[in-house]
């Protein structure tokens, strides 16, 4: 189905009490432009999945079905697989017992509300809602301690995005990607639109970096120890932009939202903040590195950590529901150079969109030492890749 809104509004004189709290207007008519087209879906089948494309030497093989809305994912020291369902509001653990390359197993390890971000470190399971950090002894089996310990219950609202993830750096600390609460408002919550880093001895938290809309997908180049995250841009502003980017995350750094996207161009449909211009503001922000197509809709980003493959990337592209032409639905695979820039990217998991239907949304990703796993939040299943 597909519909079409266009709202173009004069904007008036302002109270002096509106121009202290929202800045000056922009000094012409703006217009926002939606198109909204969700592909059909089509439910999962042997033959669709049979369809799936891959990057040259590798294969994929659906080795679970049937979870319902599988996001994050995580591989356990004994080769389970981790999984979060943040609509049923818990974690299952797949474990492979007959070791034939498909899980026959199923646990449900932890019952956690809105779940969907989740990490490991020393022996405990990290597990994060919209507003919680829950930690978990990790048993020897896999399976996670009765009772949690709440370390964070203070995160923001989490209002358009709730999609917490989170992962220890190379520094030790704990980094929590926090959404804007909004499509592209002025944050009133400074900790909304952010990285945040947290200290894991006292546990108190502090602003990483800013400007980022929705950066689900983040880690660490194993060559550099920098951190990438990829960014959702925002809507109503046309098929074509604002880009999805690809940021190199730095302390203190501001990547522009909600004043401007990609290489600091500026969204003229915003107002000027108060004492400065978007232009003057954005000036010292950071600008992407690379830029998507906008509406792709990044979710996990993860880097490989060892191989022949080590030091690229791969991005799953959850798919838009408000382009023309649809984009996303596939995982990409990012390159980096040998000195930890991207260089490029290529397709590395097709053939989930078909015309205007699809039967597939990647949402998650784990990469093991030999096995790729990605989650399709649409349809319930595990994908696993492997080298032929």
């Amino acid at each position: 189905m597909k519909a079409k809104y266009t709202l173009s509004a004069l904007l008036g004189f302002l109270a002096m009490h509106g121009y202290s709290q929202k800045g000056i207007p922009p000094k012409e008519d703006t217009k926002k432009v939606t198109i909204t087209n969700f592909p059909t879906h089509l439910e999962y089948s042997s033959s669709l999945a049979s369809g799936l494309k891959t990057a040259n030497g590798w294969k994929v093989t659906p080795v679970a079905t049937g979870l319902g809305k599988p996001r994050m994912l995580y591989i356990g020291k004994k080769g389970q697989l981790y999984v979060t369902r943040r609509d049923a509001g818990d974690v299952l653990m797949l474990t492979d017992t007959d070791k034939d390359g498909k899980f026959d197993d199923m646990i449900r390890v932890a019952d956690f509300p809105g779940v969907h971000g989740i990490t490991s470190k020393d022996d405990y399971m990290y597990l994060c809602n919209n507003n919680k950090v829950l930690r978990y002894a990790l048993n020897a089996d896999g399976t996670l301690g009765k009772v949690a310990d709440t370390l964070i219950k203070d995160l923001p609202s989490g209002g358009q995005h709730a999609n917490r993830t989170m992962d220890f750096g190379p520094d030790g600390k704990l980094y929590i990607s926090v959404g804007s609460v909004c499509n592209d408002c002025k944050e009133s919550d400074k900790e909304t639109a952010t990285m945040l880093q947290v200290d894991p001895q006292t546990w108190k938290r502090t602003l990483f970096a800013s400007g980022l809309r929705n950066t689900i997908g983040f880690d660490w180049q194993p060559g550099t120890k920098e951190m990438w995250g990829v960014d959702n841009g925002g809507d109503t502003k046309g098929d074509d932009w604002p880009p999805e980017e690809l940021n190199k995350i730095i302390m203190g750094g501001n990547y522009g939202f909600p004043f401007a996207y990609g290489k600091r161009i500026v969204d003229q449909s915003r107002e000027d903040p108060v004492g400065n211009t978007k232009e003057g503001w954005v000036k010292p922000t950071q600008p992407s590195v690379l830029e998507f197509p906008a509406h792709s809709a990044p979710i996990a980003f993860a880097f490989f950590d060892s191989g022949k493959n080590k030091g690229d990337a791969l991005v799953c592209w959850h798919g838009s529901w408000n382009r023309q032409n649809p984009s996303g639905y596939k995982v990409e695979r990012i390159k980096f150079d040998s000195k930890g820039n991207p260089s490029g990217s290529e397709d590395f998991l097709t053939g989930f969109l078909i015309g205007n239907e699809r039967f597939g949304r990647p949402a998650g990703v784990a990469i093991g030492s030999d096995v790729v796993y990605v989650s399709d939040d649409a349809n319930g299943i595990i994908y696993a890749l492997k080298e032929k």
